[in-house]
C-alpha cells in the first residue's frame, strides 16, 4: 500500500463516509491526474499530492451527505473542484461542471476519460452566458469571493421551486449573510470537519424567500 493511499484511509476512519475500493481508486487517480498536469498548466496552488488529498478530496467529499436531489453544477470548478471527488462519491447523481478556462474543461475530460466517471458533464462557458435547457437541484461552488457574488451571478441555475445554492466557505460570516439581496436567505450554516485540515469549513445552503 503507498503512503497516500495509508493516508487516505486514516483520514476517512476519522469521517462518517464509507468510499468503496473503486471511489478510493478513482479519488487517488484523480490526485495522481492532477499532480502530473498541473506541472505544465498550474490548475492549482497545492503542489504536493499528499496535502492534495487533505485540500481538495477531503475537503470535497464531506460535503456529500448533505447533498439532496439529482442535477448538481459546480459553477467555477478550476480543475474539478469540489465536483470530481462529489460525483465520484455519488455515482448515481449527475454532475455538470462549468468553468471558462480551455485547460481546465480539458483537463476534466482527460480525468472522466482515464478514470472511467459516466456521471460528469464539463462545459467550458461565463456563467452567465450558460442557459441549462433543465435547471439544478443544487448550485456549488467554492470559488466565489462572496455569497452575494454567487447568487448574483447564479441565480439562473437552480430549479424555481426548491432549487438551493451550496457555498463552500472557510469562516462563516454573519455580516455576509446580511449583505445578500432580497430575494435570498440562509436556510442552513454546516459546519464541516475535515480531519487535519486547519481552518474552519461550512457549508452554507442558500434558498430564495418564497
Amino acid at each position: 500500500m503507498t503512503d497516500l493511499s495509508q493516508q487516505f484511509d486514516r483520514l476517512i476512519a476519522q469521517t462518517d463516509l464509507t468510499v468503496s475500493e473503486l471511489q478510493k481508486e478513482q479519488l487517488l487517480g484523480y490526485v495522481a491526474l492532477l499532480h502530473k498536469w498541473n506541472k505544465a498548466y498550474n490548475l492549482t496552488s497545492v503542489r504536493n499530492p499528499s496535502e492534495m488529498v487533505i485540500k481538495h478530496i477531503l475537503d470535497s467529499i464531506v460535503v456529500s451527505p448533505k447533498l439532496s436531489g439529482q442535477r448538481f453544477i459546480d459553477v467555477g470548478t478550476g480543475p474539478g473542484l469540489p465536483g470530481i471527488p462529489l460525483a465520484i462519491m455519488n455515482p448515481e447523481k449527475s454532475f455538470t461542471l462549468l468553468d471558462s478556462l480551455g485547460k481546465r474543461i480539458r483537463f476534466i475530460k482527460q480525468v472522466i476519460h482515464e478514470l472511467k466517471i459516466s456521471n460528469v458533464s464539463p462545459i467550458q462557458s461565463r456563467v452567465e452566458e450558460f442557459q441549462p435547457e433543465e435547471k439544478f437541484d443544487a448550485v456549488l461552488s467554492r470559488a466565489f469571493a462572496s455569497m452575494t457574488d454567487m447568487v448574483n451571478w447564479c441565480h439562473h441555475l437552480p430549479k424555481e421551486e426548491d432549487g438551493v445554492f451550496l457555498a463552500l466557505k472557510g469562516i462563516y460570516s454573519e455580516d455576509e449573510a446580511n449583505d445578500l439581496p432580497e430575494w435570498c436567505s440562509v436556510r442552513d450554516v454546516a459546519t464541516l470537519i475535515v480531519p487535519e485540515l486547519e481552518g474552519e469549513r461550512h457549508l452554507v445552503t442558500l434558498t430564495g424567500k418564497k
